[in-house]
């Protein structure tokens, strides 16, 4: 089976791809579609996002879909940045800029206040416009500096609970069997060897 990724996000695509070695599945990147279109991410969630951004990928291609909308939540930040995550200084911020953003909100917050969840939500498509999803998430604190050089995005700050550690510290196949999308994508797993 050929699926689609609906995302340009390397290391995106580098999870995916390592978390399904093994399956009999071709992912094809979004990038390998030139002349798809940017999918405009204006839902309110991210279970809104992932769906839309598979639904309408799937059909430009013809191919089934695969994307994901995920993100941090910060309980003392009223849920945010949420569904804004990949731009909360802005748009077109990178990683640092976000983080450097995040703990500067932060900034003084006991540890009992720097309670966090990361949440992602995954929904594969078929080119007749059915989808389902699959929701992951893994709950944590945010440290107060940055620790590790593994991951993207939050990685660095966010510890999940029980740990010591923070999500950059952590080997590729740690942070996947704890992750919000590693939960996710076992969902996923599951259903697609039921179909397949």
């Amino acid at each position: 089976m050929t699926i689609v990724l609906a995302t340009t996000n390397r290391k995106k695509i580098e999870e995916i791809t390592r978390m399904f070695a093994g399956f009999n599945v071709r992912f094809l990147p979004l990038d390998s579609f030139p002349d798809c279109p940017e999918i405009i991410e204006d839902g309110k969630t991210f279970r809104a996002n992932a769906v839309k951004k598979a639904v309408s990928i799937s059909k430009i291609t013809g191919h089934p879909a695969i994307a994901d909308d995920s993100g941090l939540e910060v309980r003392a930040l009223g849920g945010a940045p949420g569904i804004f995550s990949a731009r909360y200084a802005g748009e077109g911020a990178d990683d640092e800029k976000n983080v450097r953003k995040l703990l500067r909100e932060m900034k003084g917050l006991e540890d009992r206040d720097r309670e966090a969840r990361f949440v992602c939500c995954m929904a594969f498509a078929g080119p007749d416009g059915s989808c389902k999803t699959f929701t992951g998430y893994i709950s944590g604190m945010i440290g107060r500096r940055r620790k590790g050089f593994n991951g993207f995005g939050y990685d660095p700050v966010f510890y999940p609970a029980g740990h010591d550690r923070t999500f950059a510290e952590m080997s590729d196949s740690e942070k996947d069997s704890l992750s919000h999308r590693g939960k996710a994508m076992k969902k996923l797993y599951a259903y697609l060897r039921k179909i397949l």
